[in-house]
Order: structure tokens, then sequence, then C-alpha cells
């Protein structure tokens, strides 16, 4: 850790400069572990708490910080402060954008505050460093910069983006993001809200973080900065995990899941969770209690490849027709609510209770010099556990983690579904897993259900979108740029096959992430996601694409309602059709946003199929299955 006067290094813009000036000191990291002594309040301290004084004279604890033996517990006071909120950014300038703007949603111009956060900055003790916003040569630099006494967000930040050493920052340095941590404002300006706000200026992209919490900001924050770039160049971040897929008789598949904070992108890097006795947990029904369950000796190995972000840059493609892509980030911000006793997932905790490098765990029940277990959970209340409990770790200490670019062979869409059964028919619908036309892979993405019980955001209740990509939350911009970015990615990647997994429900049986697991385990096996006429048939509903009539794995059958829902006896063809007409009708409404005038002829006509209640044929002429 270097002090004042090295940060000239960063080559910092003058206001940056200015506040550096007038600081009463400036700590530079070179790594995130360095961070560990500042996160927990000095060498030799073993907790802190962050805390600042308010002008009234009030002190606000934001949150307690313990050094624990596997790294860092950060716990909010407030339960809210530990989901991200999705409303929480707004834009501060003029360029074109959808989201709210920040003198329409506070009533005023966003250069007083911003001025005045410079100014409180100012006062205090900085902690700063450099990182890459992406991947080199493919992103871009960057800076952050905070309140020392907030060394467990900086760490947070580290692990996730990483660090430039002072030492190997090159002349050619220049910062074209800079995010400035301002967490007292929060409740000054804002009643106690988590807000980011965006201010794309010419030379750089500022982020105002107004929270302590790094999912708006030092994740989803940087993310909406790729996604600014993308959309200046012509390329997309997915939001989605990836995983190379090795079958037990070597064969590999490269499987790009996306969707909704809950859509189980972290899960697709998970081995199935077992039983005691190793079975698989198929199911339990809701309305008969009955449970099913399957035995596959063997699962496939998983390489990781990215857990959430990743860069399609138009540097890594090909004219081979299939998508390439590459992580955006150097570390994962996991959620662990489904680990809930030891046992569950023995890689994911051995590797977090025993870590090479130290990680910064969030809502983990710890205390200062013991162990953070990912199955301890704070509770919210007395009773109720926190839905969102996170470890960050850096991707270099995940076992046979791929740094190389991968080919995409299939692209994955979750979704969390709520129970149906004909009484209470729902949206949940949705078979094991459906195989997609393109076009209706893209009309997924552009609605991206938010889902059931969606544990990672203050939510409310039903569905709801999250919109273009299910990264739309993190986007500065518009709409119909990213969906045409998106279905220009689809047209230029005829190779790459589509299909749908939900998590949680099917139907009347609750599953957990048991579809996508089994889905991913399958189409290992069969290599691609292609089908014989006769194996796939069109869905009751068209927007469900294609489903399976049989499925087998290893020789075990999986039963036929869990492959089309309406043959439960739960649901019916009435219950099942009940949700069909639930999920067109959302369909519809979120579709709606996107005629806009630039939207290209193609999407337009694709849009208008589904208004019109096209069939699963009529997608398939717009961009047929390779």
């Amino acid at each position: 850790m270097t002090n004042s006067p090295a940060w000239k290094r960063l080559n910092p813009p003058p206001e940056l400069a200015d506040i550096f000036t007038r600081a009463r000191s400036v700590l530079i990291a070179s790594s995130s572990d360095e961070l560990v002594d500042l996160a927990c309040g000095g060498p030799g301290s073993n907790a802190m708490e962050v805390a600042y004084t308010l002008p009234d004279g009030r002190r606000v604890v934001e949150a307690h910080v313990a050094r624990v033996r596997n790294g860092v517990a950060a716990n909010y006071v407030d339960p809210y402060m530990r989901r991200r909120d999705p409303d929480c950014m707004v834009i501060a300038d003029e360029g074109l954008s959808d989201k709210p703007r920040y003198r329409d949603r506070f009533g005023a111009e966003f250069g007083p505050l911003r001025q005045e956060s410079f100014d409180w900055l100012a006062t205090q003790d900085l902690i700063a460093f450099a990182f890459v916003s992406g991947r080199e040569g493919m992103g871009m630099d960057s800076l952050v910069v905070g309140p020392a006494n907030a060394g467990f967000f900086a760490f947070g930040l580290a692990l996730l983006q990483g660090v430039v050493p002072l030492a190997e920052l090159p002349d050619t340095f220049k910062p074209a993001a800079i995010i400035y941590v301002v967490p007292p404002f929060r409740h000054t300006y804002f009643e106690g809200r988590q807000v980011v706000v965006h201010n794309r200026r010419d030379s750089v992209h500022e982020l105002f973080s107004y929270n302590l919490y790094p999912g708006p900001s030092a994740k989803k924050g940087i993310y909406g900065v790729l996604i600014a770039l993308g959309e200046r160049e012509g390329w997309v971040t997915a939001h989605c995990s990836t995983v190379r897929v090795v079958t037990p008789y070597d064969n590999e598949t490269v499987i790009m899941h996306e969707g909704a904070s809950g859509g189980g992108k972290s899960e697709m890097l998970e081995f199935p969770h077992r039983e005691r006795d190793g079975r698989l947990h198929l199911g339990h029904n809701v309305v008969t209690g009955e449970d099913r369950f399957l035995e596959i000796s063997r699962t496939c190995d998983l390489e990781p490849v990215t857990d959430d972000m990743a860069l399609c840059h138009s540097a890594l493609q090909n004219d081979d027709g299939k998508l390439v892509l590459t992580d955006a980030e150097d570390g994962w911000f996991v959620r662990v609510n489904h680990i809930t006793r030891y046992g569950t997932d023995l890689n994911l905790e051995m590797l977090t209770a025993t870590p090479p490098r130290p990680l910064l765990f969030l809502n983990i029940d710890a205390v200062p010099d013991s162990r953070a277990l990912i199955w301890e959970h704070i509770q919210d209340s007395p009773g109720k556990p926190c839905p969102n409990p996170r470890v960050v770790i850096p991707r270099q200490i995940v076992p046979k983690v791929v740094n190389e670019p991968v080919r995409v062979d299939i692209r994955s869409l979750g979704v969390r579904t709520p129970p149906c059964t004909r009484e209470n028919p729902s949206y949940g619908i949705m078979g094991l897993f459906h195989i997609l036309p393109p076009a209706l892979g893209w009309l997924w993405r552009l609605v991206a259900p938010r889902g059931h019980a969606n544990p990672s955001i203050v939510s409310s209740e039903g569905m709801s979108s999250e919109g273009v990509g299910s990264y739309w939350p993190f986007a500065t911009g518009r709409r119909v740029d990213q969906a045409n970015l998106l279905l220009d990615q689809i047209l230029e990647t005829p190779r790459v096959r589509y299909i749908l997994c939900p998590n949680q429900h099917v139907g009347a049986w609750e599953t957990s992430f048991m579809p996508q697991w089994l889905a991913r385990e399958y189409l290992a096996r069969r290599g691609n996601a292609r089908f014989r006429p006769g194996q796939i048939e069109p869905s009751r509903c068209p927007l469900l694409g294609y489903s399976l009539f049989a499925m087998q794995i290893e020789g075990r059958m999986i039963p036929r309602w869990f492959l089309q829902v309406n043959t439960q006896p739960e649901v019916g063809n009435e219950g099942y059709d009940a949700g069909a007409a639930i999920l067109h009708e959302f369909f519809r409404t979120q579709l709606k946003k996107f005629l806009h005038a630039d939207l290209s002829p193609t999407g337009r006509q694709i849009i208008e199929c589904c208004m019109d209640g096209g069939s699963v044929e009529d997608y398939e002429k717009f961009l047929p299955m390779a």
C-alpha cells in the first residue's frame, strides 16, 4: 500500500487530482490482499464498525466487519442493504437513455451534488486503486476512490475487478471510468435508499455509488460501464455463466446460461446436489407430497468459464457460426442462499472454508477470528434468514477454471417459476427444459422474467421483467439499441442452439435447480441440442418452443410429466392453458416497449408474430434451427 503523492501515477482528471490534493491521506492499493487489514480496522485489529457522522450530528452505522480465518466478513445493519435495489440507477448526463434521469427523480440538477460529493471525499482519508473494466484490450482503464474506512467495499471491488499494481501501471494509463464512493449521502439526500448515478462524460464515465453494497456499483455498476462501451462499439457483455462440460466419455460441450438475478447462473457451475445416499432429488409434489429421485452414478466434469458477465467482444468473433466469449471479471459474486447445511455442495464449501487467498463474505454470520461458513446465513429478522448471502471468490482459485475464450454450443436461459396447479394456475408451466428456435430465444432475452421468489434483489410480488438479455437493469442507454445488438449477435451465430430451463418448480413439482442440472447432463451426453423428427414436438404453448417426448440419462427415464407439464394430473390442460395465457400477456406487455422506430425490420416482424399468437413453426421461419 502506497501513500500520497503516488496518486499522480494514476493520471487522474482535474477534479480527482483536486480531491487527492485536499484529502487527509491517500492510500493506493496494489493488490486485493493489501486491503484485508484496511477492511478490518488496521493491522492487529480483528473487527471494525463502518460508520459515518451526518451533518445533523447523527452517527449512522452501515456495517460490522470481522476478520475471519478465511478472509473478511461484512454484515449490514439495515436488512434493506443486503440485496440490490433494482431501481437504484439514475442517469445524470444528456446522452440517449431510457433510464430515469437524476433531475426527474430528484427534482434537481446533479451538478451541485457532484461537487458536494467531491468536497466530502476531499475531507476524508482515502483509498484508491487502478483496475481494468473488462479485459486488457477489450475494456477500459478505471479507478475507484472512496473513504478508507470502507475498506471492505474496496476489498470486494478488488476481488471482482482486479487491481493493477502501481509499479506495473503503464505510462499510457488514462482512466476512462471512475467509481466515486460516497456512503453517507444515502441518508442525507436519498432517504436511506440505494442510489447509483451514472454520469457519462465525453472522456470519463463517472459512477457515483451512494451506498456500500457492492452489487449496484462495484459489480453491476461496472457492468453498466461495459454495456455502454459495447453499445458504442457494437458488441455485448452478456449476463451469463458459462461452463465447459466434459462427459464421462470425454466429449466437451460449452453451455452459456443467461437469466435474470436468481436465474441459476452460479448454480450452472455447480455439481448437482445429492441426497445423503447419493441420489438426486428430482422433485417434491406440492399437492400430493410425493418425492421423486434419480440415480446417476457419475455426473459430468465441470470447467467454469464465467459466473455472471461474459465479454462477447467483436475482436473475439470468427466466422464459424458460434459465439465466442471470455470472462469480463476477475472474481465471482456467488450467492449461497441454497447452501443451508454442511454437505450441500462440498466443492464450494471446501473452497470457501480453506481458500488459498482471503475472501469477502457478505450476510454470513461470523464473529472475529472464526471461520466464515457459507451455510451460516445472518437473519433479517428472528427466524427469517437473509435470502442473499454472498461470497466473492477470485476466479484464479476456482478449480479447473478456463482462462481462454470459448466457443458456445448451447445458450440456455433460466427462469424462476412458481408452482402451477389447476386450482392456482401460473406461468410455472415449463417442462424440465425446452428447445427454442433462435427467434424465440431472442424474445425470451428481451423479456427476461425475474420470476418467482427472487432472492437477489429487493422486489415486489408477481412476474416482472429484467429486460434485454436480462442485463437491462444495468444498462445506461436505450432498450432498442440493446435489442438490435442481441438480434445481430444471434443472426451472426447460427450454429448456436437455444434452450429454456425453469428452476424452483415444474408444474406442481418443487425442483430447486435440478432441471438445469439435468438438462446440462443430458445435452452434454448428446453432444448437442439437435433432435431427430419424433424426439421433440411443438409445445402446447408456442412461447415454449419444442418439448421433449422422452428423456433418458444413463439408462434412467425422466417421467413425461416433468417434460410436458399439462400431463401432470394436478395441472392438466386447463391449468396449463391458464398459465399459458398469463405468459402470453406478460410477453405482449413487455414486447410493446421494443416497438421503436429504430428496431430492426426482422426484430419487428418477430415481435409482431408474438403479438399475433404465432406458432413455433412461424418463429422457425425467421431463423431456422441449425
